[in-house]
């Protein structure tokens, strides 16, 4: 692949070069007929990386090559010089217009360059598709840029989700969400049997514009709208996750399995008789680190990460890999796990369980007694965990150390000790570097046999987490480091510093708040920030602002640090059962055990790194998703349930609000307060009551009840109760008796469109 991604290169960027099709390209290449589709799919992510252009009918053009020409959707004759057509995807809103992001625009980057695509210039786009744009003249009062789409170059997805009903003699679907706000008619829908209020797939025939219906066909019936599991196979289907594995990866995997023995091979380090313990949450579904720390001379710390060796199972180009590949990740939803490996190996070669014998890679990491790293190394090995803890007893041991001397042995004890001391050092230093620390509402929900919400508890990161993700920050750090001075190119987590423009406004934002800063550009005074507002009420306000003007983190060969961690270097190494860019690091580590020259490129690290970036981001889209539906299934029946909460957003149409003990975020309508007219002050994030001056602003504790859901809209409307005071002791949840809702409350909503509730946590030690 290196091979044609230099070739095509050299072809497209001669002065003689006429554009041609992706195939004809093939064939002057002379690639070989059994790679056409992979040649087409690698000139694709060219394309997506900005290396190359997509022009109209697919023509490949060289980077920022290609010409305008007639828009032929619109019958306008274009000029002939200047403006360039651009290729791009397209994100659509429920207003019906949307934004093209430009394409080799890195995904970690603000989208101050995206392209402003009005209803009427979006053709027949869909959230995702890879489209191609033209430059439209800007209007001095629109701020940004303004294109119209041409062509759709590439379909994200034709498969959609929705709900069956009937009218009129006609069969239509409503897509799940408010992307179509028109219901799409299906025709005969008989074969399938479908039935009103069955949740259906439907393939897309033709996609609606905003001047004509779509047209679609059912493709499967997953079941009544309510059944059990319907909602989790409802987004399972909609974000095209992965579903059973390939005959070829279980084969493999079983092949694993069978020529596995739990011996000690001559080529591994033999630490089956060393202390080592996993500490993981109880409902953990994989176990894939384990650690063991000793003093040695001189005061140092010898602290040993082992980590599931899943790179001796999954061997590159194999079946296996190619699904582990493809799917990037494991997937968790609050009702099940879609894990990237079949189970033999998830949860059972690889899973570090006690008292077996499991190949692990280990990095030994030195630490003087202030915690300073002197002495790293990466080994092969064989472990035998001696016991499993969860956090919650390590917590329980931290709070009374004597009174487990008789539930566990000398060694077991001492370690735990050990580790406790250690981590707490670590700590320290990272937090005098600068890393940031974000306390976002750790909030999981409770679900019965059939998946159903039953209520939801907080999750609290504690010391016992914090012990954890320590020893696997280092571990990251120290293999991406040695990485480094090998002169390896290797898959980087990467976070990029924050836009200068962004941190000016989350500046002038908690001035308003009342919290007197220097500017946030400083890492340390973001810091003195998080730190200031810890246990207010406008803690989780400040908390989501902050992280808004954060870049998202990816993956990347790029050495551009990562910013909240304070590290320079900077990989993920510790859960290759569940990431597939883990993986790709331990294929490295062994080579540097076995002394070979790692394989690979920059330029196919980019690739991989886009993919599983992507992957990871649909991953945590489905696991949000579902938690709202389930959330709006429960509310569902709650139609007067009063919840305490906070205000998390303020607009000028009303305020977002999320529940205290129930994650549930939803709208209060500025129209449903009645009491004055309010006016929206977008630099304080209040609104305030022209007549009373009664203020609501972002932190303020409030009272509400639920007044409308939508399921298949997501939408949640809230009616306010009572403010709260500050400083007023706050009662339990209180519900009223559950009462059907009416067909007002179950209406749809006019503007905008709240999510109903945050993701479900679980435990990502390292991100």
């Amino acid at each position: 692949m290196l091979e044609w991604h230099d070739r095509i290169l050299e072809l497209v960027k001669k002065p003689n070069y006429r554009p041609v099709k992706p195939r004809v390209l093939a064939k002057v290449l002379d690639v070989a007929r059994e790679e056409a589709q992979d040649f087409k799919r690698f000139v694709k992510k060219m394309v997506k990386r900005g290396e190359l252009a997509y022009g109209a009918k697919h023509l490949v053009y060289p980077p920022g090559g290609v010409p305008a020409s007639v828009g032929k959707e619109t019958g306008e004759s274009q000029p002939k010089t200047r403006t360039a057509h651009i290729s791009g995807t397209f994100h659509r809103t429920s207003g019906g217009y949307g934004f093209v992001r430009p394409t080799g625009t890195s995904v970690a980057s603000d989208r101050s360059q995206d392209f402003y695509i009005a209803p009427e210039h979006t053709l027949d786009a869909a959230d995702g598709d890879l489209v191609l744009v033209r430059p439209m003249k800007q209007k001095e009062r629109f701020r940004g840029f303004r294109a119209q789409i041409v062509e759709i170059l590439e379909r994200q997805t034709r498969q959609f989700v929705g709900t069956y009903f009937e009218s009129a003699g006609v069969a239509y679907v409503q897509i799940d969400g408010t992307l179509f706000k028109q219901p799409i008619p299906v025709g005969d829908p008989g074969a399938k049997n479908a039935q009103p209020d069955d949740k259906v797939v439907i393939e897309m025939i033709r996609f609606p514009t905003h001047t004509r219906d779509g047209e679609g066909v059912i493709t499967q019936v997953l079941g009544s709208r309510g059944e059990p599991g319907v909602d989790t196979q409802s987004i399972i289907h909609e974000f095209n996750l992965p579903g059973e594995f390939s005959q070829a990866s279980l084969d493999v995997a079983r092949a694993a399995a069978d020529s596995f023995s739990e011996t000690v091979p001559p080529e591994r380090m033999d630490l089956s008789n060393e202390t080592v313990i996993t500490i993981d949450p109880v409902t953990a579904r994989d176990f894939d680190d384990a650690i063991s720390l000793v003093q040695i001379e001189k005061g140092h710390w010898l602290l040993g990460v082992h980590i599931a060796d899943v790179a001796h199972f999954v061997r590159p180009g194999s079946a296996l890999d190619r699904e582990a590949y493809q799917r990037g990740t494991s997937v968790y939803l609050p009702d099940r796990v879609i894990p990237m490996l079949p189970e033999v190996i998830s949860n059972g070669l690889a899973s570090l369980q006690p008292d077996r014998l499991r190949y692990t890679k280990t990095a030994f990491i030195e630490f003087t007694p202030e915690g300073v790293v002197c002495n790293v190394e990466l080994r092969n090995t064989v472990i035998r965990s001696c016991r499993r803890f969860t956090y919650e007893e390590v917590d329980e041991y931290l709070a009374a150390p004597e009174s487990w001397r008789a539930k566990l042995t000398a060694d077991v004890h001492a370690l735990l000790g050990r580790m406790h001391e250690l981590a707490m050092i670590l700590r320290g230093r990272r937090i005098t570097k600068g890393a940031l620390e974000l306390t976002m509402r750790e909030v999981k929900i409770d679900l019965d046999a059939d998946g159903r919400v039953t209520g939801a508890h907080r999750e609290v990161n504690t010391v016992s987490h914090q012990i954890i993700e320590e020893f696997m920050l280092a571990a990251n750090m120290a293999v991406a480091e040695t990485l480094f001075k090998n002169e390896v190119p290797f898959l980087r987590r990467v976070h990029q510093p924050p836009n200068p423009l962004k941190l000016q406004a989350l500046t002038e934002f908690v001035h308003e708040l009342g919290y007197k800063t220097e500017s946030l550009e400083s890492r340390f005074e973001l810091q003195r920030l998080l730190k200031l507002v810890a246990d207010q009420p406008t803690a989780p306000a400040v908390n989501y602002a902050v992280l808004r003007s954060l870049a998202r983190a990816v993956y990347s060969p790029e050495e551009e640090g990562h910013y909240a961690l304070a590290s320079d270097c900077y990989c993920h190494f510790t859960s290759p059962i569940r990431r597939y860019p883990d993986l790709t690091i331990h294929r490295l580590f062994d080579a540097l055990v076995q002394g070979r020259k790692p394989k690979g490129s920059v330029e196919e690290l980019m690739v991989v790194g886009e993919h599983c970036s992507q992957r990871e981001r649909r991953a945590e889209s489905a696991e949000r998703e579902l938690t709202k539906v389930k959330l709006l299934h429960y509310l569902e029946e709650r139609v007067g349930l009063e919840l305490e909460a906070v205000i998390t957003g303020v607009e000028q149409f009303g305020l977002f609000a999320q529940g205290i003990d129930l994650p549930a975020e939803g709208l209060i309508q500025v129209s449903s307060l009645a009491d004055d007219f309010y006016q929206f002050d977008k630099r304080t994030h209040s609104l305030t009551g022209r007549r009373s001056g009664n203020t609501f602003r972002l932190g303020d504790p409030i009272v509400i009840e639920v007044a409308r859901v939508d399921v298949e809209r997501r939408e949640l409307d809230f009616r306010l109760v009572r403010r709260e005071k500050r400083t007023e002791k706050k009662s339990p949840t209180r519900e009223k008796a559950p009462r059907k809702a009416t067909s007002a409350e179950k209406g749809k909503r006019p503007k905008s469109r709240p999510p109903a509730g945050k993701k479900a946590t679980r435990r990502k030690k390292v991100e």
